[in-house]
Formats: C-alpha cells, structure tokens, sequence
C-alpha cells in the first residue's frame, strides 16, 4: 500500500510526460511539469501503440482501460457511462480508451475477444477483467471491488 506522503508517478493524459506527484496531493488538482496540462480532466485518454506503456507499466496510479471500437453498438452506448465513471473514480484511478480498429496490436496483445472489454492494471500487471457494456455505477463498482481484491 502507497504511503500518502512517497510521491506517486502519475502519466499526463496529454504529452504523456511522468511526473512525482505526493499521493495525498492527488485531489489538488495537479498539473503536468512539462506541457502544464491538467493531470486529471475527469475524462478518459485515448491511449495507443506508443502511449500504452507509459500508462499501465510506468505511471503508478491503477488504470481501468475500455477496449472498444466505433463500430460497436454496445461500445458507443458505454462511452457516456465510462466517462462519467471517469469523474468518480479520478483522480485515484486513470481511466483510458483503446480502439481495437486502431490498435489492432493492442488487442490482440491483451487477446481482447469480445468487446467492450473492460481491464484494469496496475503497475503493468492485469488486475481484473469484464467484457460487456455497464452502467457508470457498476463501473465505479466493479473496480474498487477489483481493486481491494488486488491488494
């Protein structure tokens, strides 16, 4: 478990820049050293290829990621519910968006079956994991329970 004061590496949903930031200064809303963007928007990052990495293995905060595709159904009825999920559960858990049409590479890498496909990773490592469409609140559910399972 995180110590609120050790400083935390949070990515920047912008340039993607790390930056240190203390853990119990998470909710201040904090901005990116480099690009001196907002940390946290309360709304997903479309994440790809080149930017995945920095997110899930390298910054430190649990990222919940929504495996979709713009040609889905289900997946643009979710879009509304992931976001609002989004301004719940931030700033202590990143939300992000793959488009597996995009980023064929990433699904196959996660072998994404069906989508949505809901997972959530901390520090590089697949926590849980939930395919189908869900509302905000099941959302915000499900991954605190993934969370506290994952400890």
């Amino acid at each position: 478990m995180t110590d609120v004061r050790d400083p935390l590496l949070v990515a920047c949903p912008h340039c993607h820049a790390l930056n240190r930031v203390p853990a119990a200064r998470l909710a201040e809303a904090p901005s990116c050293g480099q690009c001196h963007g907002r940390l946290f928007e309360a709304r997903p990052v479309a994440l790809g290829v080149d930017t995945f990495e920095i997110h899930a293995s390298r910054g430190e905060l649990p990222l919940l990621v929504d495996f979709w595709a713009p040609w889905c159904g289900p997946c643009r009825a979710m879009a509304p519910q992931f976001e609002q999920a989004a301004a719940e559960l931030e700033p202590r858990v990143r939300l992000a968006k793959v488009d597996t049409q995009s980023e064929p590479v990433l699904a196959q890498r996660f072998a994404i079956r069906s989508i949505p496909t809901l997972v959530l990773f901390h520090r590089g490592r697949e926590l849980a994991r939930q395919a189908g469409a869900m509302g905000a609140t099941d959302i915000v559910r499900w991954t605190r329970a993934a969370m506290d399972a994952g400890r």
